[in-house]
């Protein structure tokens, strides 16, 4: 499909180019665990090709670790959207994040990350874990050129950021990584607010789980960048065994041609929902992009498309209050994640940001809000009654 086409437009066709040459009209969901092979030699050849991150030759796809046709329509589709050479599709966010880091250890021969906090709770602990063999280097968007060194392989960073939504300038932090590729974790915003490639970004991240799917019923992840990127990615995925099983791939390409349409829908409901909290007696602060005191370098309508649907609130009463309207809110869902069709409420630092040093650790009087497609009505009286 060609590359000007609008968002939208690309939403609904991209990754779906081989459809008519086989006669279909719906993606086919391709479930072989192994594949026919036409002779030992091209079989073999298109295993090695496979096995060292190209793409399948004429021997075929071998065996489903190494190559699946749904997963590379879905990837095809991602890396439209994203505006980038190609994308690789993951069984999970952090096996995507795992990759990319193991990746960039090879690509670039060092063994130092760099990462803006805040971050996912799952990609901070990572990256301190020592799992990785990475020794990492937390610090602040207006920092990473003091914290770069020699031997950085990776700066890791994500904006709109999780949980209270701090806005990076992904341009800026490019600038002072000095030449060290930039990780830009893009789920909160999905490609239909923001391009991170566009602003210099070497490789794009996605929790698929979230709104790619959009549904609450496929995980995955995927990480878009150049071919280079690709193939080295490709290469780790097929060692370590993380590709996207096809029936998640299924899914969430099914998810995307309705993404740029959820995506507006929720973030008109989130600017009702943020504004009317705004005045909430039991709210001190809330945290949205659309909000000017959270965009003070003008971010949204610059680097972003618009402030997404997914907020915070810092609330008067402290833990024990926020822990009361988690429990009693009937039209949201208490749980984790985001970017579904639903809205989600959950408390960062007791659950996906409990692994997180105590120090980066989100405020215990922090709730963080997934705003879905209901009528903003109602969820504005969910949470009045919640909130008591």
């Amino acid at each position: 499909m060609s590359s000007n086409a609008a968002p939208d437009s690309l939403a609904v066709h991209a990754g779906r180019e081989d459809l008519t040459a086989l006669g279909v009209h719906a993606p086919p969901l391709d479930l072989s665990s192994t594949n026919p092979l036409p002779a030992i030699e091209c079989g073999g050849a298109s295993y090695e090709s496979m096995a060292f991150g190209g793409h399948p030759t004429e021997g075929g796809h071998v065996y489903a670790r190494l190559w699946n046709p749904t997963v590379a329509r879905f990837e095809s589709a991602l890396a439209q959207l994203e505006g980038t050479e190609e994308a690789v599709a993951f069984a999970s966010g952090m096996a995507a994040v795992t990759a990319a880091v193991l990746a960039a250890r090879v690509q670039r021969g060092g063994s130092h990350v760099v990462a803006v906090r805040p971050l996912y709770g799952g990609t901070d602990h990572l990256l301190a874990s020592g799992l990785l063999g990475v020794e990492t280097t937390y610090c602040g968007a207006d920092e990473v050129g003091a914290a770069v060194r020699a031997d950085t392989c990776l700066v890791v960073l994500e904006t709109p950021a999780n949980p209270t939504l701090d806005l990076v300038d992904i341009a800026a932090v490019v600038q002072e990584a000095q030449g060290r590729p930039v990780l830009v974790d893009n789920t909160f915003a999905t490609p239909v607010l923001q391009n991170p490639a566009a602003h210099g970004a070497s490789l794009v991240l996605h929790s698929a789980t979230k709104y790619l799917g959009g549904h609450g019923d496929a995980v995955g992840g995927v990480v878009a960048g150049d071919a280079a990127w690709a193939t080295a990615l490709r290469r780790v995925r097929a060692v370590t065994g993380g590709i996207l099983h096809p029936m998640a791939a299924y899914l969430l390409h099914r998810g995307l041609p309705t993404l740029p349409v959820r995506v507006r829908a929720q973030q008109a409901n989130a600017e009702k929902v943020a504004l009317w909290l705004a005045d909430h007696p039991a709210v001190r602060r809330v945290f949205y992009p659309g909000v000017a005191e959270c965009d003070p370098t003008g971010l949204v309508g610059r680097q972003m498309r618009g402030p997404g649907a997914v907020l915070a609130i810092q609330l008067a009463g402290g833990f024990e209050q926020a822990a009361r309207a988690a429990e009693r809110v009937r039209l949201f869902t208490h749980a984790v994640s985001l970017g579904g069709v639903d809205s989600l409420v959950q408390h960062p630092a007791a659950l996906t940001h409990r692994p997180v040093a105590p120090e980066a650790r989100p405020g215990a009087d922090i709730l963080r809000l997934s705003i879905g497609l209901e009528d903003p009505a109602d969820l504005q009286a969910d949470l009045a009654r919640a909130l008591g």
